[in-house]
């Protein structure tokens, strides 16, 4: 190897070697667990240059439709997860996909799981960012519910009791 090719090399390197730990510093996960403690998903997010993209990977919920949140609060106490506080909301507007005076920054679509209870999915949410707010001094988390979400009921979409909770970390 050339000195100028061993140069470059080290360069790389050392780019690679700085830019690591601010790529890591844009990631959070959060585990998803049910009333009982038990492990139902892992939602990993990542700053994306137009908000955050939510990857999901759902393990074993009951089937059907579920609304599927941000929530204001990063505390999942069983076993209704009522310590999740409300959905993720700075702007202060109401709730739904389908109200003209909304959406909150964490409503999102509903998840649809099969019979498995599987389901992996992305959902892309403009709304979020990682460095407003989601790391407050009470954080936040991701809340699935018993229902489906009917994009307009203000405050929660109508979407029934909390059935999985994951406090959202770095």
């Amino acid at each position: 190897m050339t000195p100028k090719m061993l140069w470059c090399v080290s360069a790389f390197a050392v780019g690679l070697a700085v830019t690591a730990p601010a790529f890591a510093a844009d990631q959070a996960t959060a585990v998803l667990k049910d009333p009982d403690g038990k492990e139902v998903g892992k939602v990993s997010l990542t700053a994306v240059p137009t908000g955050v993209l939510l990857d999901a990977d759902l393990t074993a919920l009951p089937p059907g439709d579920h609304a599927f949140h941000i929530h204001e609060t990063g505390k999942c106490e069983a076993p209704d997860f009522k310590s999740a506080g409300g959905h993720f909301n700075p702007e202060e507007d109401k709730h739904g996909l389908m109200n003209p005076a909304g959406p909150h920054a964490g409503d999102m679509p509903n998840i649809h799981v099969p019979e498995s209870g599987k389901l992996h999915i992305e959902v892309l949410n403009q709304m979020v960012h990682m460095s407003r707010g989601l790391f407050d001094e009470d954080g936040s988390a991701i809340v699935i519910h018993e229902g489906a979400d009917d994009y307009k009921t203000d405050p929660a979409g109508d979407a029934g009791s909390r059935i999985a909770c994951g406090v959202i970390t770095k």
